[in-house]
């Protein structure tokens, strides 16, 4: 029994998974790390264990019963990361292409049934042409295991995808069931159908990478979160997001030490100007609140008017969802929307607290928003932020207005603490537009209705363009000045730890997809 292992390990070695060497130097020649080196590089040191390693494929047409590789083109197991486990699946583009067999399927769904059993991450690394069209249907419904196997594990357990190559046609759903998406720029791409079909059936001449590579997807799609220049890079930041997760929905993230200080920040009161129409960069107000260096941006390049990613404050995990007023004003559009919605669902699985920063002027008005659905899609953020039950904080810096602030985690939808900085303006519009609307009789009659405009103007805005009428009516708890901001949420935060929510009895919610 012993030779037999030896024999068995010598050929899995030799054949590093069917890959052979010179496989692998056309995979290195390309700049992309194997399968192995992959899961080396992602996991701590000698922590690695493999299941089914001497997995081979069922196969015997076309001639495929000569052709058999142990692990049948994919590597699983699991290991370490910075000391918490995880499980992790490599698709090995050496053998068949990263070919989806039946086997295949089934070696990425046991270990999805083991991290799911034991609560821990789970990781994909991506590399694969696609389904085996040697086993037909047998591939298929390989596939759709795997699906389902990503639904169960929705909001269980963290799940992060990394395409370190191809990933086409039925490939691309499990990626897009799982939380995070990371892409390799000009040596990954994801699509439904490449661009010979796209040829044949609309006659558009299209590359892969502007069909569907890693740019096209973070900045069109949204469809990834992150690129990365390289397999290392794109590891890296796998790492780096999973560090703000805990292992599991029934986990805290891990808190970091820390021991408070003087907590004023005073470059924050010079960030917002005093022209309200003036924009600024919202990262700035979240680099003065946040723990030094500990802002990871998710989805930075797709709709750029707002922000969200993950941060510490005080040693802590929290997400921060952000309008940006240096892009479109800080407008909420059908595009901001989801990807806040999405973020803040994610944080909320996972007990990661939020922080809402505002500043924003209300909906972008136009045909193609109403067209592409601003309604439902605006309602994704408003029912995103009412259903979550985590610790939720909301600072207002500047502007509020309409129906944008009510979404924007007001009091009115479940919000835990309300702030806001002495310039906010918190009204149904700009004092300009509602003096008009108001007013516009008596402007009308006016000899001068530039003038009387402007004297409405400054009436309306004495009257509802600040925090106080909203602190009056207990929808603002405190108006703060801005350098005391960091202080008054290391607190809140550490006041909140311990909330209990519950939602009412039901099967789930039906939110407005």
């Amino acid at each position: 029994m012993t030779d037999k292992i030896k024999i068995l390990n010598a050929k899995l070695a030799a054949s590093q998974i069917g890959g052979g060497e010179e496989r692998i130097k056309k995979q290195h020649a390309k700049g992309k790390l194997t399968a192995r080196e992959r899961i080396h590089f992602l996991l701590d040191p000698e922590s690695f264990e493999e299941l089914g390693a001497l997995v081979t494929h069922r196969t015997t047409d076309f001639g495929m019963d000569k052709q058999k590789f142990y692990g049948d083109g994919v590597v699983t197991g699991y290991g370490t990361i910075q000391g918490r486990q995880v499980c992790v699946f490599a698709q090995d583009f050496t053998v068949f292409g990263g070919a989806l067999s039946e086997t295949h399927a089934e070696k990425i769904c046991k270990v999805m049934d083991m991290a799911l059993k034991i609560g821990v991450p789970m990781i994909g690394l991506n590399d694969s042409g696609g389904a085996r069209i040697q086993e037909g249907v047998r591939s298929l419904g390989g596939y759709a295991d795997i699906f389902h196997k990503n639904v169960m594990a929705s909001g269980v357990i963290p799940q992060i995808s990394g395409i370190m190559g191809p990933c086409a046609g039925g490939a691309v759903y499990s990626p897009a069931i799982t939380d995070f998406t990371l892409m390799v720029e000009n040596s990954s791409y994801m699509f439904v159908t490449g661009p010979n079909v796209v040829k044949t059936v609309t006659n558009e001449e299209v590359t892969s990478e502007e069909l569907g590579g890693a740019i096209t997807h973070a900045t069109k799609s949204g469809v990834t979160h992150l690129t990365a220049v390289n397999d290392m890079e794109c590891i890296a930041q796998i790492k780096g997001m999973l560090s703000y997760m805990p292992q599991n929905c029934e986990e805290l993230p891990m808190k970091l030490p820390f021991e408070p200080g003087n907590e004023m920040r005073e470059e924050l009161e010079q960030i917002v100007p005093k022209n309200p129409n003036q924009p600024y960069d919202m990262r700035l107000v979240i680099k003065g609140i946040i723990d030094e260096d500990s802002f990871f941006e998710i989805h930075k390049d797709y709709a750029e008017n707002i922000v969200v990613g993950f941060s510490r404050l005080g040693g802590r995990s929290i997400g921060i969802v952000a309008n940006q007023p240096n892009s479109l004003a800080g407008v909420l559009d059908v595009d901001a929307s989801k990807k806040a919605a999405r973020f803040t669902r994610f944080c909320d699985c996972f007990n990661i607290p939020l922080l809402v920063l505002v500043d924003v002027p209300g909906f972008l008005p136009g045909t193609d928003q109403e067209w592409n659905g601003i309604i439902t899609n605006g309602a994704k953020l408003l029912y995103a932020l009412s259903e979550a039950t985590v610790p939720k904080i909301t600072v207002i810096t500047r502007k509020a207005y309409g129906g944008a602030y009510d979404v924007m985690n007001s009091k009115h939808i479940g919000a835990d603490m309300n702030y806001a900085w002495p310039g906010a303006e918190i009204a149904v519009m700009g004092a300009k537009g509602a003096s008009e609307i108001i007013f516009k009789k008596e402007i009308a009659d006016a000899k001068d209705s530039e003038v009387k405009l402007a004297e409405k103007e400054q009436e309306y805005a004495a009257k509802f363009a600040n925090p106080y009428s909203a602190a009056e009516r207990g929808f603002i708890d405190e108006v703060i000045l801005p350098k005391h901001t960091r202080r008054k949420l290391i607190k809140a935060f550490a006041l909140l730890e311990n909330k209990v929510a519950k939602l009412p009895k039901k099967k789930h919610g039906n939110i407005p997809l």
